[in-house]
This record gives structure tokens, sequence and C-alpha cells, in this order.
């Protein structure tokens, strides 16, 4: 289980977009990157492989390490780090779910 995931608010808190935030859009493969909304963006030059496709200049969003990327706090709007814990759902199942280490408010759906 990762403390961060697809669809999570996440605030930049190094590089060059710093202070901003996005959506996680994916969590590349090792784990250990994610790529975010709008943030990071570089310019790659394509070639038209097909009739359909254009050549030129286009942007795209870059994976950035999972290290300078902190969770947003849905209440609160601030980054805060992450814990784990153990909490029963309604069927009385345990269930690993993900809350802020702070406050101890719930970050998943149980």
């Amino acid at each position: 289980m990762r403390k961060i995931r697809k669809g999570d608010t996440v605030a930049i808190l190094a590089g060059k977009d710093r202070s901003k935030t996005g959506k996680v859009l994916r969590v590349v493969a090792d784990g250990k990157r994610v790529v975010v909304e709008k943030i990071n963006m570089i310019k790659r030059h394509t070639k038209a492989k097909r009739q359909d496709q254009q050549a030129g200049i286009i942007e795209k969003e870059a994976a950035m390490d999972i290290s300078n990327v902190a969770l947003v706090s849905p209440t609160t709007g601030k980054p805060v780090r992450v814990a784990f814990e153990m909490r029963e759902n309604a069927q009385g199942e345990l269930r690993k779910v993900r809350v802020v280490h702070k406050t101890g408010e719930l970050l998943d759906q149980l």
C-alpha cells in the first residue's frame, strides 16, 4: 500500500514548481516516482509516425521523485504526513487505511 496514490491532491515541496499543487495522474511502476497534472512540464519533439499523427513540439508532464511531493489534507488544504492504521469497517473487518499523522483524520473509505 502506498502513501500517495492516483487521484490524490499533492503539494510540490522541491524543484521548479515548488509551492504548487496538483492531482496525481499516475504512480510510476517502481513506486518511487509520480506524474502530477500540469507540473514538471517538458517539451517533446515528435515525428509523425502515421498519417493521422502530427509532428511538432508537444508539452507533457514528466515524472518526479515521490519525496518531492506531500499529500494535501482535504480539510485544511495544507501538506501533511501520512500514517497507516488498522480500522474496522461496517462489517467488522480490519482494514489498513491512510490517516493524517497529526490529526488522525481518515483519508480512505472504510
